[in-house]
């Protein structure tokens, strides 16, 4: 069995993580040289992203596609590097997935969404997440291929979480009254991911989320307590001396249901809390 990955990060490591002890040949592209033998370390095989010809191998190869690369101005920068990898080696995998973001569904005013709540992006990332979703799925229509989608909420994880940033001086608690937020552990993440490898349904759309959408507050103080620290002191909400990315964060005001993933996949996170998470980061010495 074989994956090919179009941008290896963190969800994606996760993902070879989980695979590889299973029997599984992983391959992703990269594009600088060093990057390669960072792959090869970890029992990846690599990829270089700009050779159309090792593209084309790794995807007549693989069982399993997965694009992670967000998009940019010109859409998914995996469409014009895959799609014509695809009709060239007449590959039919079993599954593509493409890894999305609950900013489709912009600001709900705390309120729940669905997979089939209407999408409503209010950010220009949110809107390319919408067009790269759609752009996948009529690919996945036209050339038969076994398209599903996955919106997710922010990802952490060890070396990635609450902990870090309170170790480091960088948390900040925020105190905006209502203001709640979905999160999923990566671990949960590649989990969902593997269990829909197994049950592949064309156009499938999910929700991988947590089960308690929380507020960063809360989550902090948590994680300082973890840590036998005190937290920071809540900082009123200033949307307009956020970066950039923060301010569209705090923006936006919804709570994600993961009951579609629970129900068709058989999924259920590891880590239904933040609570849980942390903590099992820091046990795990993270």
């Amino acid at each position: 069995m074989k994956l090919f990955i179009y941008g290896f990060g963190f969800s994606a490591r996760a993902l070879a993580r989980r695979l590889i002890p299973q029997g599984w040949e992983v391959a992703a592209s990269h594009r600088q040289p060093e990057d390669a033998d960072r792959l090869e370390a970890e029992g990846v095989t690599p990829v270089l992203a700009s050779d159309p010809q090792a593209i084309q191998t790794a995807i007549a190869q693989a069982r399993a596609i997965l694009i992670t690369a967000p998009p940019g101005p010109d859409g998914c920068p995996g469409l014009p590097a895959l799609v014509p990898a695809l009709a060239r080696a007449q590959a039919f995998p079993d599954w593509l997935g493409y890894l999305s973001t609950t900013g489709v569904y912009g600001d709900r005013r705390g309120g729940w969404v669905f997979e089939t709540s209407r999408l409503a992006a209010q950010s220009t990332e949110g809107a390319r997440r919408v067009a790269a979703e759609r752009d996948w799925l009529e690919v996945g229509r036209g050339m038969g291929l076994t398209v599903t989608i996955f919106r997710l909420p922010g990802i952490y994880g060890p070396g990635r979480s609450t902990l870090d940033r309170l170790r480091e001086g960088r948390a900040t608690r925020v105190a905006a009254p209502g203001q709640v937020f979905s999160r999923i552990h990566v671990e949960d993440l590649a989990a969902g991911l593997e269990a829909s490898m197994a049950r592949p349904r064309p156009g499938g759309i999910y929700n991988l989320c947590d089960d308690e959408p929380a507020p960063n507050s809360q989550v902090v103080a948590y994680g300082a307590a973890l840590l036998g620290m005190e937290p920071p002191p809540e900082e009123p909400l200033d949307l307009a001396s956020l970066r950039p990315q923060a301010r569209r964060f705090y923006a936006e005001v919804k709570r994600v249901s993961n009951a579609r993933a629970k129900g068709e996949l058989g999924w259920y996170p590891a880590y239904p809390t933040y609570r849980e998470g942390l903590s099992a980061i820091l046990a795990a010495g993270g």
